[in-house]
Order: C-alpha cells, then structure tokens, then sequence
C-alpha cells in the first residue's frame, strides 16, 4: 500500500498521479481508513481473512473480477469512480492485481491509496471515496460484508445531508 495526496491532473485514472505529498497509515487511520498487509501463503491469508470476519463481524463474502473481459467493463468502472458513499463500511482484500482508492482527508483533498496482491483496506460508512484499476487492468478482490451483500452507493452531493456521512465527518473532526 502507498499512500498520497492526488494531484488532480486530468490525465487517464489509471495513472499514478502521484503529487508527491505522502499519506502515512496513521493518517489514513485519522480518517477512518484502515490498512493491514495480509502476508503468506494463499492458505494464511485466507485464515487472516477468517480472523478479520471474526473480529468484525462480517457474515459474507464474495468476490469480484474486474477485467476488459467482465460484461460492461467499461460502464463498470465510470461507476465505481463516480464519487460516492456507503451507509456500510466497504471491506476490500485484493486477491490479484492492483487499482487505486481514493478517499477524502479532512480538508476533502483526495488521498490515493495503491492497493495490491494481499492489502486489505476497510474505509469506514459515510467516507467520501472512489475506485479504479491500475493501468494492469485487473483486480480480483474479496468484498466482506456485516449483512446480506449489497453495494448501494449514494453519490456526491445527494450524500451530504446522509447521515452517515455527517457522523463520519464528526467522527475526524472535520467541519459538517
């Protein structure tokens, strides 16, 4: 995982757009973020998933592979970039491949984080984010859920009256 603020270039996405300007874990943490490194075999990995669902309280999983070859690939990842909100925390450990999460600091900059093969990133309900592919074009992650699977994003600015988002805000100490 690597971490920084964005540049806000308009170059394609999928680049680094790198500023220059890091982001550490404890930042991200200030926000809500937090980042653990899943290290080992497949098998050791998995059990640390195991554990996480145990801690948590995550009752489901699955998995999604997003690739050119996935059915409206391209529709796909305009939507998952478009700035939004969950009303749940979004759990996401990457199995394969690599891709961007941008999330919004206190000062509602973008912070890009790079996750890779074996990072597990939990962004808490209410946090401003978005996500795209590196320029590999493929991640394979495991989405880990506290109820029935759902991915409903409410997008920016419908979310800033959301609760959730409001209680996020208040929750870093940003103004609401």
């Amino acid at each position: 995982m690597r971490a920084y603020l964005y540049d806000n270039s308009d170059a394609d996405k999928r680049e680094l757009h790198d500023s220059g300007s890091a982001v550490s874990e404890e930042e991200l943490l200030a926000v809500g973020v937090e980042y653990r490194q899943l290290r080992g075999s497949v098998e050791e990995r998995l059990a640390a998933v195991e554990a996480l669902c145990q801690e948590r309280g995550y009752k489901n999983r699955d998995e999604i592979n997003i690739s050119p070859q996935m059915d409206g690939y391209e529709a796909k990842l305009e939507i998952f970039f478009t700035e939004h909100i969950h009303e749940d925390e979004e759990i996401r450990f990457v199995m394969e491949g690599a891709g961007f999460f941008d999330v919004r600091d206190r000062a509602d900059r973008w912070v890009r984080i790079f996750v890779e093969e074996g990072d597990l990133l939990i962004l808490p309900a209410g946090i401003y984010h978005r996500f795209t592919l590196d320029t590999t074009n493929h991640l394979r992650a495991m989405r880990l859920f506290k109820d029935e699977p759902k991915w409903t994003p409410i997008n920016r600015p419908v979310a800033d009256a959301n609760r959730f988002h409001i209680e996020h805000l208040r929750s870093i100490g940003a103004a609401v």
